[in-house]
């Protein structure tokens, strides 16, 4: 009677335990169109840990928005996609939880990939895609990539001539601008004691800086760019020429691949030309993450989520069916990605770009910058005098913002 108990007993516990081991399940918000990516890996969780997954699709600039209020009601996911430039307000908000990701599997990514989404040397989540800018041809126009910007602005003075239009770029704003900035000694923030960034030292107006804008003013005010090219429209007037055969290169990023292809353009893909001082250009990184929500019931169980599910086999598989660049080195160095031009080209530049500061205090530079620009290459003021009233601008914004937080 005794073992009959025993065993009755044992049955029930075990019975109980699988119960409560099935009765689990995660939420996953994952991109719009790319949830087709993670099918073969959600599948393999699934059955290797007999967790429910459940998975909805919503655009990722706006999960984090929607998080602030399905969080708290109990609705939200346990993991979730956002851009990297939205992880310092969502930390600072409480919105995230801490990883425990292990050097040796942040290793397996690109170092400026994982660095976008630390904070304070606390990781908060594991990068999913990087996109950033890259230089298009037009292979009919141009049969090969010229190696310097230095080129591209002699060949485009040629092209002038002939009444059509060399390299295109937005180079009155400073997300297509900073390529040339950084590397001649531009910075955004400067950096505190810890290896944070100090946001009271913005480096918009250094000797370096000033000397990159007035470098770039030169493909203004030698008429190399058009006129329209300046403000909100300045996109769509580089997409129209370049899709009309009137324009040979641009600087643009990988979104613009598919439009382009539509078009019919025969376009090649390379990184970002040299510039005068023999550096590659840079550019900002754009990092998509899986991060986990503070109100996940259970962060653990998300977080081995993540993990599983960026193992190389299925971050392959995710390439294969969605086109994004994953930062994960052993994917880069492989033929799928190596062989492709348009892949090498987005991976190349990838390493050789920075991640845009992940601080609240970024979204005060972006307004002040692009006037700055826009008056120093359109001739309307001095470099010097225009990126000094930035710095001015921007330091005055962060204080207030940082003084209403308080």
């Amino acid at each position: 009677m005794k073992i009959k108990t025993s065993v009755t007993l044992l049955l029930s516990a075990l019975m109980l335990n699988q119960s409560a081991w099935a009765a689990q399940q995660l939420t996953i918000w994952e991109d719009i169109k790319k949830s087709d990516g993670i099918k073969t890996a959600i599948a393999d969780f699934q059955q290797q840990f007999g967790v429910e997954v459940k998975v909805q699709e919503m655009p990722f600039a706006q999960q984090i928005e929607k998080l602030r209020l399905d969080g708290p009601a109990g609705i939200g996911p346990d993991v979730l996609v956002i851009p990297n430039d939205q992880l310092g307000s969502a930390v600072v908000q409480g919105l995230l939880a801490p990883l425990k990701i292990d050097a040796a599997e942040q290793s397996a990514y690109t170092p400026s990939a994982m660095a976008a989404f630390t904070q304070n040397k606390t990781v908060y989540g594991v990068p999913k895609a990087v996109e950033t800018l890259v230089l298009i041809y037009n292979k009919d126009l141009l049969p090969a990539p010229l190696k310097s910007l230095e080129e591209y602005r002699a060949f485009s003075q040629k092209q002038r001539e002939a009444k059509q239009y060399g390299l295109l770029a937005k180079f009155d704003q400073i997300y297509y601008s900073w390529g040339v900035m950084a590397p001649m000694g531009a910075y955004i923030f400067g950096k505190d004691d810890k290896g944070g960034f100090n946001t009271q030292d913005v480096g918009l107006n250094t000797a370096g800086s000033v000397e990159a804008v007035s470098w770039l003013k030169r493909f203004f005010s030698e008429g190399l760019l058009p006129g329209g090219i300046m403000g909100d429209n300045g996109l769509n007037a580089i997409d129209s020429l370049f899709t009309e055969k009137k324009a040979a290169a641009v600087i643009n990023g990988p979104w613009a691949f598919q439009p382009y292809q539509a078009a019919g353009i025969n376009y090649g893909v390379a990184p970002l030309p040299l510039l005068p001082n023999g550096k590659p250009m840079s550019s900002f990184l754009g990092v998509k993450g899986y991060v986990v929500s503070t109100w996940s019931k259970d962060q653990a169980l998300a977080q081995k989520f993540i993990s599983f599910i960026n193992q190389p086999q299925y971050v392959k598989e995710r390439y294969q069916k969605t086109q994004e660049i994953p930062p994960v080195t052993a994917l880069m160095n492989d033929p799928i990605i190596k062989d492709d031009e348009k892949a090498n080209a987005v991976a190349v530049q990838a390493a050789r770009a920075t991640a845009m500061p992940g601080v609240p205090e970024m979204q005060e530079v972006w307004g002040p910058a692009n006037a700055a620009l826009e008056l120093s290459v359109s001739g309307k003021q001095a470099p010097k005098a225009a990126l000094d009233n930035a710095v001015k601008q921007i330091s005055m914004q962060i204080e207030a913002m940082q003084a209403s937080n308080q």
